[in-house]
């Protein structure tokens, strides 16, 4: 049963080295993902960009079936929008820039409390927002986006509001942004289905990811019923299968991985043309893999 593995490419892993507790690093994730037959893997960490250690992996415990590939997250701790630090990352193979996670407010605010992802970090962030109540974003922000587009990097919307992630949306695809993956807007982004859909419809990929599934993940909160209604809204066409695995405790990405695609396909009747869609094509085409 896990042949529906081979050829998969997840783009959302949280491995380690980082300041947050890990269970893999990327030296078992491109291993355990080699194994299992994946195509490739994308590395994810909040406060330091994995384009270094992914490169490592690569060269150490990667051949021509599998790639691991590193990114960058645009919070506090690489300088927020900061161009040099994403021209820096991009040049070393970068292929996802994330917009704010765990500084953006909205993050903050729906955790009530300490990120357990900070790890041991003694220095409180600088909460973000970076479109105001008039509509209007960050200056800093918009030349992030024009690099983007320049670059025909992929934009991944990160942790801010709804407000903020449909402001961003449509001025990404303004300024000639192409690659958009919208994090878990079902999640902690605090989108109605309708508004998810028409993101959808903009050309926009929207994730569907295991962490944050009850059953599927130890950290997971949402209830199954979510997917009823992401399927009603977003067509196979403009989804993402991904992981969002690696917290402590939360056992192997690929596990993690195989676990909710069986779920997926015993409740609600997804077939492997289906998972070969939005755990392989859908990837492959945002992240321009060949």
């Amino acid at each position: 049963m896990r042949e529906i593995l081979k050829g998969f490419v997840d783009l959302h892993v949280h491995a380690g080295p980082s300041i947050a507790k890990r269970d893999v690093d990327s030296a078992d994730l491109i291993k355990a993902a080699k194994a299992a037959g994946y195509r490739a893997v994308l590395v994810k960490d909040h406060y330091f960009p994995t384009v270094m250690h992914c490169q490592v992996a690569q060269k150490h415990f990667g051949d021509d079936t599998i790639d691991i590939f590193g990114s960058i997250v645009l919070n506090n701790s690489v300088g927020l929008f900061n161009l040099k630090a994403i021209d820096t990352a991009y040049n070393m193979g970068a292929k996802i820039a994330w917009f704010p996670t765990v500084s953006a407010r909205n993050h903050v605010a729906n955790h009530k409390g300490k990120f357990v992802g900070s790890g041991n970090s003694s220095v409180d962030e600088n909460l973000v927002v970076y479109v105001d109540e008039q509509g209007v974003m960050d200056p800093a922000a918009i030349e992030v986006l024009k690099y983007m587009a320049e670059k025909d990097m992929v934009l991944g919307t990160g942790h801010g509001s709804a407000w903020e992630i449909d402001h961003l949306i449509k001025k990404a695809l303004e300024l000639g942004v192409k690659r958009i993956l919208v994090s878990h807007p079902h999640f902690l982004i605090g989108a109605p289905f309708e508004q998810i859909g028409e993101w959808a419809k903009m050309g926009a990929f929207i994730e569907l990811n295991a962490a944050v599934i009850k059953g599927i993940s130890t950290v997971g909160s949402l209830e199954w019923e979510v997917h009823d209604e992401m399927f009603k809204h977003v067509p196979l066409e403009q989804i993402i299968l991904d992981s969002d695995f690696g917290q402590a405790g939360n056992g192997c990405p690929v596990d993690g991985m195989y676990r909710y695609i069986q779920a997926l396909m015993e409740r609600n009747g997804l077939s492997e043309a289906d998972i070969n869609l939005i755990g392989k094509t859908n990837p492959s085409n945002l992240i321009d893999l060949k």
